[in-house]
């Protein structure tokens, strides 16, 4: 006969803790403030890029080297960072 009791219902508040929760919106609002300050900095060397030429005495053709060489060196780091991150972990 006990198999035929009806199976046990666990409540959420009886559900063990995983771990820390996480407020979904920190998150999101720091993600959006550094995809924000990406766009920002892209966007003041872009416009920097007439002083830049001439400060240097270049032309603006080879001024944007500085440019290019900015958002290569952006992809190559925010990969590592994330490699870093997952390597040696985000706290101490």
């Amino acid at each position: 006969m006990a198999a035929l009791a009806a199976p046990r219902i666990v409540a959420i508040a009886e559900a063990p803790a995983e771990g820390p929760a996480h407020n979904p919106w920190a998150i999101a609002l720091v993600v959006t403030m550094a995809t924000f300050m990406e766009l920002l900095d892209t966007s003041i060397s872009n416009v920097s890029l007439p002083h830049i030429a001439g400060g240097l005495g270049t032309s603006y053709d080879e001024s944007t080297w500085v440019l290019t060489s900015y958002l290569v060196a952006n992809a190559i780091i925010l990969p590592m960072s994330a490699w870093l991150s997952r390597a040696f972990g985000r706290k101490r």
